[in-house]
């Protein structure tokens, strides 16, 4: 009999795959790592420092443990499908006992949604154990899996995570610690990668020289924690104590405390900080690399209102990725502030959809419309991005329907010309709406009255002056993307 469990993840991959059909972006993963040296039991917390991260991967989750006072290399984990608070509850985060661990939450692209694919790893060795943690995406996952193939490797994944882990162990047989080992495996790593990972006595945290994805430390009392956005500290209470720098592995142990190995750093004009950390993928209240994600996104609706002005009776944003902009663009052009759509908070991303037509009216389970907001009025409605397009025509759409005379649509990015390779979800190019249109062309297509995006080159001062990834905008990547895509089969 098929057990409730196994329906669960069935209907999940079912669901996962559904929503990837739709327009929008979808989120990174998250990874928090936690090591405190009075030998406290760190699941609980990794667990709030995982619903913290909860907007950046919906699909499965898991935290591994170790007791660093038990025996070597024993680790106690739980991993599956669905949200944190879905998969983990009283008695099974009771039975992860120690005092250093790692947690995950992950989005995958389709194809790969499955239990065997959630993270995080533990790999037994004959040096002991790892548990790894990952947020990002290699370009020449291929590459790396065909060198291990060939050395009679057997993978039980198809996660680029898997290779991670598999060539730091092979290093770690040559040299004499763990975080040589790793130093070693990211010289061959090409493309976005965070890491976490636990060994028997050391909690490490990595990040890609070019710095795509945010990773930061923090403490609380005679504990270090490290986490994907400031946030997850806040939530923990823990104090933020720095970044972990594009290129820097960091090791912290009772011993030594924190140890730096910087050697793969590169200067900060190379770095290439995926902009959509600042655009919509962090929580508003996080720091990524000392830029406050909220006034990034202020000053991206200022920068709108500057340069693409409408005559209009009230901004708003879309739910709740486009509200920050919306309020920077309302301070700068004096026009009002208001809500004009009601979220349904407990839809969630999982909510069944068996059919096309429930397909379709998705956008109206989520949102609603305010009638007496917008009714006889012009609304300047501004939103994180237009990908296929199709959610961005109902939308306007239903406030048509609901009396708007006008909606002037404003985007608090450039047009998306490229995919991406470095793990946001950014579809082929003849899947995106801005691919051979104009932006008339795209107006027209969403029946927008007016339509306008944030200038590229308006993208690197929102970002504090930062060294950002453009090239889902340009096409114009720091590495030298895969000859073929393979985003769907080699993801993070």
């Amino acid at each position: 009999m098929e057990s409730a469990a196994g329906r669960k993840r069935e209907e999940m991959t079912e669901n996962s795959l559904i929503q990837n059909r739709e327009d929008g972006l979808k989120e990174e993963c998250g990874v928090f790592g936690m090591y405190d040296f009075d030998g406290k039991d760190v699941a609980g917390t990794i667990y709030y420092g995982l619903l913290a991260l909860q907007h950046r991967g919906q699909e499965s989750c898991g935290i591994a443990v170790s007791d660093t006072a038990g025996p070597k290399g024993k680790v106690a984990s739980i991993k599956d499908m669905g949200l944190v608070n879905e998969v983990f509850h009283p008695e099974n985060i009771g039975r992860l006992k120690g005092d250093i661990g790692v947690g995950h939450v992950r989005y995958s692209t389709a194809g790969s949604s499955t239990r065997e694919n959630a993270q995080p790893l533990v790999l037994n060795y004959v040096k002991g154990t790892l548990g790894l943690a990952h947020n990002g995406n290699l370009v020449n996952a291929p590459q790396l899996r065909r060198e291990l193939e060939y050395t009679g490797a057997i993978f039980q994944t198809s996660i680029d995570s898997e290779l991670i882990a598999c060539h730091i162990a092979r290093e770690r047989l040559n040299c004499g610690s763990v975080e040589e080992a790793v130093g070693r495996a990211m010289r061959k790593l090409q493309g976005a990668y965070s890491l976490v990972i636990m060994s028997p006595r050391k909690l490490i945290g990595a990040r890609d020289p070019f710095g795509f994805r945010p990773l930061c430390i923090g403490r609380r009392d005679n504990a270090w924690l490290l986490a994907s956005e400031t946030c997850a500290l806040d939530t923990v209470g823990a104090q933020y104590v720095r970044d972990v720098l594009p290129g820097e592995i960091v090791t912290i142990s009772p011993k030594k405390g924190i140890e730096s190995d910087t050697r793969l750093c590169l200067p900060e004009k190379r770095h290439a900080r995926c902009v959509f950390e600042y655009i919509y993928f962090s929580r508003p209240d996080s720091f990524f690399d000392g830029v406050s994600v909220y006034q990034a996104r202020l000053q991206a609706g200022r920068f709108l209102a500057m340069d693409s002005p409408a005559g209009a009776d009230l901004v708003a944003g879309v739910p709740e990725s486009g509200n920050c902009a919306a309020m920077g663009y309302a301070m700068q052009s004096g026009i009002p502030y208001g809500t004009v759509f009601v979220k349904n908070s407990y839809i969630g991303r999982t909510f069944i959809r068996p059919g096309q037509k429930a397909r379709e009216n998705s956008v109206q389970v989520k949102l609603n419309v305010l009638r007496e907001a917008v009714e006889g009025k012009r609304i300047i409605l501004i939103d994180d991005s237009i990908v296929r397009g199709t959610t961005s025509d109902r939308i306007v759409r239903m406030l048509r329907e609901a009396g708007a005379k006008q909606v002037h649509m404003r985007v608090s990015s450039p047009p998306f010309l490229w995919p991406c390779y470095f793990g946001t979800d950014v579809p082929a190019r003849e899947q995106l709406i801005a691919h051979n249109r104009s932006i008339e062309e795209i107006r027209r297509v969403i029946g927008a009255d007016s339509l306008a995006y944030l200038r590229t080159e308006r993208l690197s001062e929102m970002a504090g002056g930062r060294g950002i990834c453009t090239g889902c905008f340009t096409g114009s990547y720091p590495i030298n993307p895969p000859r073929e895509d393979i985003r769907g089969e080699y993801d993070r």
